[in-house]
C-alpha cells in the first residue's frame, strides 16, 4: 500500500492495512507543520542538556535559578480543570496494545496513561496500531479477541485517557520531513491530537497528556508553544489541551514551579516519576566525586532524597492549585501463591496509604488487580472530596534535600545479578516488540533497565562499589555474571513458551551499556537504532 505524502514527507516503514487512515495526507501535513515550526528549538535544548551535564561535570552543582525567581515569590495559580481530571485517586498505565487499553479503561481507575513512551517498545508496527486502538478506543469501538477466542470490548464507563508521548530525546527514524528525523514526541502527539481532539472534546474529556523526561522549564515552554499552535491550526480555544507533566528528572525537581508556570493555560499537574528520577541522579552525578548508591531496592521512596522531592512536589503543586500525582507501585498480584500475594498487596497499600497521607491526589498502579486497594487507601484519607488540592505541605525543600544522596550500603551480589537478570530479561523482550513486562513479581519498563544498567557501571567505577562481602565490583566479574545470567533468563523465557532469539543481543547491549568507560545518555537510543 502507498501514501500520498506532502511535499518533504519521507516514510520508510511498512504500510500495512488500515495505516493509510492514520498517515492521512492531511495528518501529515500537521506533523510536517508542528516539526518545520519547533525542530530547531527541540535541537537547541538537547545541545543545551549537554552542556549542563558538562557543568555538572566540572563541579557545578544544580540549584534553584535566579533568573526565575519572581516565578517562585509571585501569585499565580494555574488554569481551572475540566471535571474530567478532578478526580483522578487511581491512574492505570500500560502500552498502546489494544487488549491493555480494553482492561486499562474497564479496570475502574479513574484515569489510564496510555503510554508511547517508556512501556512501549517503539516498533513501527506498535506505533501505528496504537494510535489506531486510540482512535477506535475513543470512538468506543475498540474490541479485541485473543487466540482463545476470548472477546474484550469496552465497559459503558471507562476510566479518563491520558496519553503520554515519547521524550524529546527520541526520534521516530521511519519519519523524514526534509531530509531529518521527526521528533517521536511531536510524531506521537501530531497524529493522535489531529484525529481525536474534537472526538475527545465532544465526549467530554480530553484532549489530555503526560509529558515525559523534561529537565527545564524551557522544555515545558516549548510543550506549551507547541499545544498553542495545534490548538490554532485545529480551530481550537487555548487552554483546551491539559498536560500533566512527570518529575521524573533530578533537574527538573529545581524548576518545579517554573514548569508549572510555563503549562499554566494547560497544567493539569506533576506527577512524581520515581523509577526514572533515580535513574537521573545516577546519570547526572556520576562524575561527582564518590556518589553511589546502594542496591537498587534499598531506593525506597522513604530515603532522604526520594522522601524530600516527593514531599516538595505536593507543596508546589498545591501552592499553584495544581494536582499532585504519586508515582508507580510496580508490584502485581501473584496467583500462585497466595501468601506472596497478601505481602504484594500489603506493599501496594503501604505506598498508597503514604502517598494519600502526604497530600497527593492520586497515584499509580501497574495492573487492573490493584485498582481498588489503591482506591481504598485514598478513600481513607478524602473520603467523598475527589482530591485534596487544598492540603498544603510545611517545610523548606531544597539542594541540601535531593542532593543527599543515600543510603549507599548495602551491595550485595545478589543485588548485582538482579540489575543483571532484569536489565537482560527486559532489553531481550523491548527488542522483540514488547515494553511492558512481568519480571520477578513486579511490572517493568524501560525506567529499570535504565536503572539496573546504570547501576552496574557505576559499581564498576566507583571507589564504594564495593560488595558487603569485600570484594570490589569490577568488569570482569560484572562480564562474567552477565554470561550467568544469560543462561538463567534464557532458561526462565523458554520455560514460558517463548522465543529466546533477541536474548544473546540484549545481554550484548547491556554490557557494552554497562561496562563501557563513558556512560550513555540512554540505553533506548541504541536499542532503538538495532531494532528492525
Amino acid at each position: 500500500m502507498s501514501l500520498k505524502l506532502p511535499p518533504g514527507v519521507e516514510i520508510d516503514a511498512p504500510i500495512h492495512p488500515g495505516y493509510d487512515a492514520i498517515l492521512s495526507r492531511e495528518a501529515l501535513e500537521f506533523v510536517a507543520r508542528l516539526h518545520r515550526a519547533f525542530e530547531p528549538r527541540r535541537q537547541e535544548l538537547l545541545a543545551a542538556r549537554i552542556a549542563r551535564q558538562a557543568r555538572i561535570d566540572a563541579g557545578e552543582m544544580p540549584d534553584f535559578l535566579p533568573e526565575t525567581r519572581h516565578v517562585r515569590e509571585s501569585d499565580w495559580k494555574i488554569a481551572p480543570l475540566p471535571p474530567a481530571l478532578a478526580c483522578r485517586r487511581v491512574e492505570i498505565t500500560g502500552p498502546v496494545e489494544a487488549k491493555m487499553v480494553i482492561n486499562a479503561l474497564n479496570s475502574g481507575a479513574d484515569s489510564y496513561m496510555t503510554d508511547f513512551e517508556d512501556s512501549n517498545s517503539p516498533k513501527w508496527e506498535n506505533l501505528i496500531e496504537g494510535q489506531i486502538n486510540l482512535y477506535k478506543a475513543i470512538r468506543r469501538e475498540l474490541a479485541f479477541a485473543n487466540a482463545a477466542g476470548k472477546e474484550y470490548r469496552l465497559n459503558e464507563k471507562i476510566a479518563t485517557l491520558q496519553i503520554r508521548p515519547r521524550g524529546w530525546h527520541l526520534d521516530e527514524k521511519h519519519v523524514r520531513i526534509d531530509g531529518a528525523r521527526v521528533s517521536g514526541g511531536i510524531f506521537d502527539f501530531a497524529l493522535v491530537f489531529f484525529h481525536n481532539a474534537r472526538e475527545q472534546i465532544a465526549r467530554g474529556a480530553g484532549p489530555f497528556y503526560y509529558l515525559p523526561k523534561l529537565e527545564s522549564h524551557l522544555e515545558a515552554r516549548l510543550w506549551n508553544d507547541i499545544f498553542l499552535m495545534a490548538q490554532e491550526i485545529i480551530g481550537l480555544p487555548r487552554g483546551t489541551i491539559k498536560a500533566t507533566v512527570l518529575i521524573e528528572t533530578i533537574l527538573a525537581t529545581f524548576e518545579m514551579e517554573e514548569i508549572l508556570y510555563e503549562l499554566r493555560e494547560h497544567s493539569a499537574g506533576l506527577n512524581a516519576g520515581r523509577w526514572d528520577y533515580i535513574f537521573s541522579c545516577i546519570k547526572k552525578f556520576r562524575k561527582v566525586g564518590d556518589f553511589c548508591l546502594a542496591n537498587r531496592a534499598a531506593i525506597t521512596m522513604e530515603v532522604p532524597f526520594m522522601r524530600s522531592y516527593s514531599l516538595a512536589l505536593v507543596q508546589v503543586c498545591h501552592k499553584r492549585g495544581a494536582p499532585a500525582i504519586g508515582g508507580m507501585s510496580a508490584l502485581i498480584p501473584i496467583k500462585a501463591d497466595p501468601v506472596a500475594n497478601e505481602k504484594t498487596l500489603a506493599g501496594v497499600r503501604h505506598d498508597k496509604r503514604r502517598d494519600a497521607t502526604d497530600g497527593y491526589d492520586g497515584g499509580w498502579v501497574a495492573h487492573p488487580g490493584l485498582v481498588d486497594i489503591a482506591k481504598e487507601e485514598f478513600v481513607k484519607v478524602l473520603g467523598e472530596r475527589p482530591n485534596q488540592w487544598q492540603k498544603q505541605v510545611s517545610g523548606v525543600f531544597g539542594p541540601k534535600d535531593w542532593l543527599d544522596f543515600r543510603p549507599e550500603q548495602p551491595i550485595t551480589e545478589a543485588g548485582l545479578r538482579n540489575n543483571i537478570n532484569v536489565g537482560i530479561h527486559y532489553l531481550g523482550s523491548w527488542l522483540a516488540g514488547n515494553g511492558c513486562v512481568p519480571i520477578h513479581n513486579l511490572m517493568e519498563d524501560a525506567a529499570t533497565a535504565e536503572i539496573s544498567r546504570s547501576q552496574v557501571w557505576q559499581w564498576v567505577v566507583s571507589p564504594k562499589g564495593v560488595l558487603d562481602d569485600g570484594r570490589k565490583i569490577t568488569a570482569d566479574m560484572a562480564r562474567a555474571m552477565i554470561g550467568e545470567e544469560l543462561a538463567r533468563v534464557k532458561a526462565t523465557v523458554a520455560a514460558q513458551g517463548e522465543a529466546t532469539a533477541t536474548y544473546e543481543q540484549a545481554a550484548k547491549i547491556f554490557a557494552d551499556m554497562s561496562l563501557t568507560p563513558d556512560y550513555p545518555e540512554f540505553l533506548t537510543l541504541p536499542l532503538y537504532e538495532a531494532m528492525a
